[in-house]
């Protein structure tokens, strides 16, 4: 019954299908006095997302489809049409998963918000975004507890000459590689259809540093995601969230805490189990978690320190094992960079724990604490240490996802170090990516586009 209405021959279903901005071109050419106040609504609605570079989405596509960055936009629609004014805006990252073409038109937008008499924040990495900033606040001068101190107030000009870290940052341009790596060989892309993809056949070179680039919804993700032949040994490393509770770890995922457990019990002729939170060593009054949750029906629940074990997780009999010194709490206390130290010479040494930790400081999260809960982490942050957990694995073709999403302009170096000492090592990287200076870095590149949709 539903689909058997028809507005300019259009079903309901028919135009949820359809690309939004042809949608809204659709709704455009309606003429209808009697519902003219919804139509208004409805074009601002739909032109918003074009405005905000998702015009190629379409109304039916699944939430669960989106990509972050597509996610966190399609929330800022909601606001961009409200009437409110003298409100505080908060934005994480909008940036994530823009290309340069689209940031501008997401800078007009922040500023759209700021002239109507709103306040915004912004939480931002990318020099584009900083600059149209009135007022900038740089954190440092580190990461992790070498961070937490506000290194510079003021103007972005005040920042430039400032010498913070992200003041002599601020100008950097990206330099092309001298010379670039031969292919060992190619995978053969034919025939690719997924979403806007039309038979698309590319062949995408091996044992080389390859980023493929385009605007956000040219069909990057569906190129390499969706089209590359099964059987072909990749190792796909996004940003989705981790499988793990407010239980797991750092240490759990990647499978650092095993090592750490034997070294505890063979130092101590104890058994290893004692020193898991989620075995027998456990706190017997908040099984480990450190916390105790209250539910408080009507609200959101709380969250109390457990009062037995002081949130160390474990009993207080355990506490008393030590190795090198340090009991099981204080070791999952330590940052990363710390405990590649520690266990890397004297009498904690454990070759095996110090293997995985020198990976975890590679991708740049020294900063870290072992035992920090994965739900706490960021997207940046997820997808890097997902990378640093499969760098042991045997795969030969490694896919990333925008692996500089949530990163400083200083740990770009350090990121693009780690894709070259991958690629050295005898594997294949395909970084889909929007920075220039990865682009820059590239030994080859596939650009789609040229549009979205």
């Amino acid at each position: 019954t539903a689909r058997s209405s028809r507005i300019n021959g259009l079903n309901i279903a028919e135009a949820c299908a359809m690309q939004i901005s042809d949608l809204a071109e659709w709704v455009r050419g309606l003429d209808e006095p009697s519902v003219a106040p919804l139509l208004a609504k409805l074009l601002h609605t739909l032109d918003s997302f074009a405005e905000i570079g998702l015009g190629y989405l379409s109304l039916d596509r699944p939430a669960g489809t989106l990509s972050g960055g597509e996610a966190q936009r399609v929330k800022m629609i909601r606001h961009l049409g409200s009437a409110l004014t003298d409100v505080t805006y908060v934005f994480d990252e909008p940036t994530i998963g823009l290309h340069p073409h689209d940031i501008q038109r997401m800078n007009d937008l922040l500023l759209r918000l700021r002239d109507k008499g709103n306040t915004v924040l912004v939480v931002e990495h990318k020099p584009e975004t900083i600059a149209i900033a009135d007022h900038v606040v740089d954190l440092g001068p580190g990461a992790g507890t070498a961070g937490g101190t506000v290194c510079f107030e003021g103007t972005v000009e005040g920042l430039r000459a400032s010498g913070t870290l992200t003041g002599r940052h601020l100008d950097d341009r990206a330099a092309l590689k001298e010379k670039v790596r031969t292919p060992t060989g190619a995978l053969a892309i034919r025939g690719a259809n997924t979403h806007n993809l039309r038979d698309v056949d590319v062949d995408i070179p091996l044992g080389v540093l390859v980023v493929v680039t385009g605007v956000a919804g040219s069909g990057k993700s569906s190129l390499v995601h969706g089209s590359i032949p099964a059987g072909a040994g990749v190792v796909a490393i996004d940003q989705s969230p981790i499988r793990g509770s407010r239980r797991s770890n750092p240490a759990t995922y990647t499978g650092l805490l095993d090592p750490i457990r034997k070294a505890f019990a063979k130092a101590n002729g104890v058994k290893p189990a004692l020193f898991s939170a989620n075995s027998e060593g456990a706190c017997p009054a908040c099984n480990g978690a450190g916390v105790i949750y209250t539910d408080l029906a009507m609200m959101a629940g709380v969250a109390t320190t457990c009062e037995e074990c002081e949130g160390r997780r474990f009993q207080a009999s355990v506490l008393e094992y030590r190795l090198g010194g340090r009991d099981i709490g204080e070791v999952l206390a330590m940052p990363v960079s710390e405990a590649e130290e520690f266990f890397g010479s004297g009498p904690a040494r454990t070759p095996a724990a110090h293997a995985i930790l020198g990976r975890l400081a590679d991708v740049g999260l020294g900063y870290l604490s072992l035992g920090q809960p994965l739900t706490t982490l960021s997207g940046g942050e997820r997808q890097r240490l997902k990378l640093a957990t499969h760098m042991g694995d045997k795969g030969g073709v490694y896919v990333l996802d925008e692996p500089t999403t949530g990163l400083h302009l200083a740990d770009v170096e350090q990121l693009l170090g780690l894709l070259d000492r991958l690629v050295d090592s005898g594997r294949s990287v395909i970084v889909i990516e929007h920075h220039q200076a990865v682009m820059a870095h590239a030994d080859w590149i596939i650009d789609l586009g040229p549009g979205a949709g």
